[in-house]
């Protein structure tokens, strides 16, 4: 993890993630996950009915008379009620019993029940003969230590912290198929950042785990907003995916009415017809070429070109900018290929997008950013607000943002941005966004960002490769006249190629010592 003010926090998730991944044994990651994360569940809304089980209870102020078995006190202060044997407490009581799985697997029903938003949303996996009971119980154990403090907030919040951990943990242990329920966080970051969601509609047609929803929710707060201000709407197509996005979404008590799922998907069953979103963000399967093109050919979505049947990725862009209100903005991930890509009547699409001035920046991304992908990938900025609305006319004009060096390697195979990395190029785009009054002067720098009119655009045959515009970076000068390095150079290669005579010399040798004819 990236060090930053929550250290203390994420050493505390590693090291519970470590200790649960040693129970999983020989099960598979993508099996494993559903049972770690619904009882991370579990105890989240076990702990969250406890804690106002107890004011019940007591029966003070504005609960007094109150009946603590009553679901409806829960449901007016939107907790969900906990049956008595789907309690953490009960079944903490016989985790070492063989029957906890059976145990675990009642206590979910017993808990969809009681809560009918839930319905068809919780694991009931517990009870399988391939899942080792004592390592079920460890981990009840283990998940049954996580309550950092004594506030109920407190230990909700880390909680959430834990599932949203886990969650990237499971999705690097499944390699390509995490990817398609997870998007590394500090891509998330980045693409919330950079639009600024603070009220309005917010958008994601292939939701995944709800990761643009929880850092949407997380923005506004962090920027002293009313959460209560942004409403959420989503499709999911995997139904397995869309589950852990709903408990994601509870756990971080975020309303989820609005995030749909069906096998279909956003092209064939769209979840949202009507709708006109402020903000939309995705990350979108890369190239997908199995999205049932063929079947929507006529779809009035593709008001800039027809989409190949081959490639998904000018469908979900023509799809996204459909929902966009008037003034909305989206950002979506998609393979670097849908910037240069002249093939089946993308190029023209893209050039119709330019044309239609609703490319509002492009960011190219660093590889190994993804645990699915080594494809490079690039963030689309689609902005409907380039006339004015309170920040400057940006019409006939698109940002480039090369970001394919920046960043830090989190471990061998994996990159991922730091806090400063994100806020730096998130204040490129204000700043080249904004009227120069209202935050920092923007200015071009060469290898890094650059502000390209449409004439420029249009010379480049409307490729938005960020690096054909930004150019590259200068070397840094270090005041070492040009005729001295090359002495300099012509000197250290003279020792190089003497060390290598002295060396082959020895090398023949010992050629020699062992009966073997050496030629020159």
């Amino acid at each position: 993890m990236a060090k930053n003010n929550n250290g203390k926090a994420e050493n505390f998730e590693k090291t519970l993630f470590k200790a649960a991944d040693k129970l999983r044994k020989n099960m598979d990651a993508a099996e494993y996950k559903h049972i770690v994360l619904g009882l991370i569940f579990l105890k989240y809304i076990s702990d969250s009915f406890e804690a106002l089980h107890t004011k019940l209870l007591e029966g003070e102020g504005k609960y007094k008379g109150a009946d603590p078995e009553d679901q409806d006190e829960y449901k007016a202060e939107n907790v969900f009620f906990v049956p008595p044997y789907a309690r953490w407490s009960y079944l903490h009581g016989k985790s070492k019993l063989p029957s906890i799985g059976k145990d675990v697997d009642d206590a979910m029903v017993a808990i969809e029940k009681a809560n009918p938003s839930l319905k068809g949303i919780l694991p009931t996996v517990y009870a399988r003969p391939n899942l080792d009971k004592a390592a079920l119980g460890g981990l009840i154990d283990l998940i049954g230590n996580i309550a950092l403090g004594d506030e109920a907030a407190k230990a909700k919040d880390i909680l959430g912290r834990v599932y949203e951990y886990f969650l990237g943990e499971f999705a690097n242990a499944e390699g390509k198929k995490g990817g398609q329920f997870y998007t590394p966080k500090a891509i998330v970051r980045l693409m919330v950042e950079m639009i600024e969601p603070y009220r309005g509609r917010v958008y994601d047609p292939c939701c995944g785990s709800g990761g643009m929803f929880i850092m949407s929710e997380q923005f506004v707060e962090s920027h002293q907003g009313d959460k209560d201000n942004i409403s959420i709407y989503g499709q999911e197509s995997n139904q397995t995916t869309w589950r852990l996005c709903r408990m994601n979404l509870a756990i971080r008590q975020i309303a989820a009415d609005q995030v749909q799922w069906n096998n279909e998907g956003s092209f064939l069953n769209d979840a949202h017809k009507d709708l006109k979103a402020d903000f939309i963000l995705a990350n979108p399967p890369f190239n997908d070429s199995d999205w049932s093109g063929q079947l929507l050919s006529k779809d009035p979505r593709w008001k800039y070109g027809i989409p190949p049947a081959g490639n998904a990725n000018y469908a979900w862009l023509q799809h996204m900018i459909y929902h966009l209100s008037p003034k909305g903005i989206m950002a979506c991930v998609l393979a670097n290929g849908s910037l240069s890509s002249q093939t089946n009547n993308e190029g023209e699409i893209r050039k119709q997008l330019i044309e239609n001035d609703l490319v509002d920046c492009i960011v190219g991304l660093p590889k190994q950013l993804f645990y699915n992908t080594g494809i490079p990938a690039c963030i689309w900025f689609i902005s409907r607000k380039r006339i004015g609305n309170h920040e400057r006319k940006r019409s006939g004009e698109i940002l480039f943002i090369d970001a394919g060096e920046v960043g830090y390697m989190r471990d061998r195979t994996h990159r991922e941005f730091s806090a400063d990395d994100i806020i730096n190029i998130a204040n490129t785009y204000h700043n080249w966004r904004s009227k120069p009054s209202n935050r920092g002067t923007y200015q071009d720098i060469k290898g890094f960002c650059k502000s390209a009119a449409l004439a420029e655009v249009q010379k480049h045959n409307y490729v938005l490769t960020p690096g054909r515009y930004v150019g590259i970076k200068d070397e840094i000068d270090d005041g070492i006249p040009f005729e001295d390095k090359m002495k300099q150079l012509t000197s250290e290669l003279a020792e190089q190629i003497e060390e290598e005579k002295k060396l082959n010399v020895i090398i023949e040798k010992s050629m020699k010592s062992l009966g073997y004819k050496v030629e020159r």
